[in-house]
């Protein structure tokens, strides 16, 4: 059974992660279609980083999840065994 933290640091990831994704679907949806001029618009940063931002979230993604691998396969590597 998960203790009272586990659940509490997941539903503190669920809830950022829903943060997160409503941020930015109304940032790459919703925006376009209200005027450049309304209050809104200083809420969320210029268009350029919506596309900019999950690019380098991915390859720093990519990136971690390639050094992992490469430390756990490095770890469990066997010696080479000699030839007589």
């Amino acid at each position: 059974m998960a203790t009272a933290m586990d659940q509490l640091v997941g539903f503190g990831l669920v809830a950022f992660s829903l943060l997160l994704f409503v941020y930015y679907t109304i940032w790459i949806i919703i925006l376009p279609f209200i005027d450049s001029d309304h209050g809104i618009h200083k809420f969320f940063l210029p268009r350029e980083y919506s596309v900019t931002i999950p690019v380098i979230a991915g390859l720093l993604l990519v990136l971690f999840v390639g050094v992992f691998v490469m430390i756990v396969m490095w770890k469990n590597r066997k010696p080479a065994k000699k030839s007589d």
